[in-house]
């Protein structure tokens, strides 16, 4: 079994029970969410160490608010768009990632994406 999907499974799980509760998160995205594109995106230890931290802070003493997951990658730049797009046709993105510092990046998904593709 892929490691990413042995960790993405309980989550996907608990968010589909939560379905049925009422919203409770401080921070957009969910908790459950921010957990997600972390284990999608870093390593598990790195994903299971900040996952912690977010759910540790999502309660009244902290203030909520925005806070997108971070990931460190070293993106090395390609020429080959044009190539690519023509051989492949239209790409739905699904993840944007948004320059933070050098190698250091914020991750925001585009639910529309995933709405337009199903």
């Amino acid at each position: 079994m892929n490691t990413k999907k042995f960790y993405l499974a309980p989550i996907k799980g608990y968010q589909y029970l939560s379905k049925m509760l009422p919203a409770s998160c401080r921070y957009y995205p969910s908790c459950s969410e921010y957990a997600s594109w972390q284990f999608e995106f870093n390593a598990p230890h790195k994903a299971l160490w900040a996952s912690g931290k977010r759910i540790a802070c999502c309660n009244q003493f902290f203030k909520g608010g925005i806070d997108y997951p971070i990931v460190e990658l070293s993106l090395q730049k390609t020429s080959c768009v044009h190539t690519f797009n023509a051989d492949y046709g239209k790409i739905d993105i699904v993840y944007w990632l948004v320059p933070k510092s050098k190698n250091t990046y914020y991750i925001v998904k585009d639910f529309d994406a995933i709405k337009r593709s199903t």
